[in-house]
């Protein structure tokens, strides 16, 4: 394939509650297409406008998590897709697959299926919604995604793990996962006395967040230096107030965000600047055969890590001694601060966590398809 030669082509990567600058549709899929194709990327509304030459986004009005706004948001996606005629039609999540397949009825484009995540096990092991929902929404979202797969040219799977978990794929799956962009911003780590901790990403019970807070208070007990930055975004207000709670008078933990998207560039200049990186997932199977895309991201930056003590992530992390293991239901905290102080840190580079391997199979799907 010489990419040189191949014809400016128009395509629409479309989400429903992603933005429109949203990490993986903008920087990775979207930036690495627009070398080209004339991309455009619908979502939702980001505080940030994001200029590429060859980019267009299309931002969505504003809707609750639960309303009706969220499901006339994929018929205004369809009104904006048979406006814009794309080649390639690339949606990245469950609720755009009726309008999909309309589109690739209608238009003859070429169908993409971005499988971010294993939506209808999330749905099920998690509480996103009511307990006595999440066996039928689940069963939903599952037989959309068999009933639509023969309309589907070919799923990206985000997960190697996807691929045995997933079987509606079948052979027309490549995974292009969340590995770290290179990025030319350089931030140096921060020289005030204090052990700055972060904790980035999706904020959630799911995803540990109060167990990042418990972590800090207790090395916080042992020794005042320690200072935890929470950055990211919380879709659930209960669980905001929660968070908010939860930190109220602990003037060694911050909070940037909760109530509204923090531009990835801001949080990849935190990740410099921190001194150690926490992931700290509560155990679930939802995430059994996930990587957290902040996971490429501390390795890319050569951040160290207190992670959660699980055994497909640990390994992954030993071979560069990226690491520090905990269980906050056994921690020893002068323990933990002690390997803080005296472990060395990634005493190999790491290679295999970086955007351009994945970028190589994006472009070979998308042109050859």
């Amino acid at each position: 394939m010489r990419l040189q030669e191949i014809k400016k082509t128009r395509i629409v990567i479309a989400s429903v509650l992603k933005p429109v600058d949203d990490t993986r549709m903008f920087e990775k899929l979207g930036a690495t297409l627009a070398e080209y194709a004339e991309v455009h990327i619908i979502g939702y509304a980001s505080r940030v406008v994001s200029n590429h030459p060859s980019i267009f986004f299309h931002s969505l009005q504003p809707f609750n998590r639960l309303s009706i706004g969220r499901i006339l948001a994929s018929w205004k996606i369809f009104k904006k897709v048979m406006k814009i005629k794309p080649d390639t039609l690339i949606i990245t999540t469950h609720e755009l697959l009726v309008i999909g397949v309309l589109s690739k009825i209608i238009l003859s484009c070429t169908l993409l299926y971005d499988v971010q995540e294993n939506y209808a096990r999330n749905i099920f092991y998690t509480n996103a919604f009511p307990k006595i929902l999440r066996p039928l929404i689940a069963a939903y979202v599952r037989s959309k995604e068999w009933i639509a797969a023969p309309f589907v040219n070919h799923f990206l799977v985000a997960e190697r793990g996807y691929e045995k978990e997933l079987k509606f794929i079948r052979n027309k799956k490549t995974s292009i996962e969340n590995k770290v962009k290179r990025m030319e911003i350089v931030a140096q780590k921060k020289n005030d006395g204090n052990i700055h901790l972060l904790f980035t990403g999706t904020l959630a019970e799911t995803t540990g967040v109060f167990k990042a807070i418990e972590l800090a208070e207790q090395l916080h007990k042992v020794n005042s230096a320690v200072r935890l930055t929470i950055m990211g975004y919380c879709s659930q207000q209960t669980t905001l107030e929660k968070i908010r709670k939860s930190i109220h008078e602990k003037n060694f933990i911050q909070l940037v965000g909760g109530d509204y998207l923090i531009p990835h560039s801001e949080i990849l200049t935190a990740i410099q600047s921190a001194h150690f990186g926490i992931i700290a997932y509560a155990e679930n199977r939802s995430i059994v055969n996930s990587i957290p895309t902040k996971l490429y991201e501390y390795l890319g930056y050569q951040l160290p890590i207190l992670m959660v003590d699980y055994k497909p992530w640990n390994e992954i992390t030993k071979r560069y001694s990226a690491s520090i293991p905990f269980n906050i239901a056994q921690l020893n905290p002068e323990e933990t601060l002690h390997q803080m102080k005296n472990k060395s840190f990634y005493v190999l580079s790491p290679q295999d966590v970086f955007w351009e391997s994945e970028a190589e199979k994006l472009l070979k799907i998308v042109f050859d398809n």
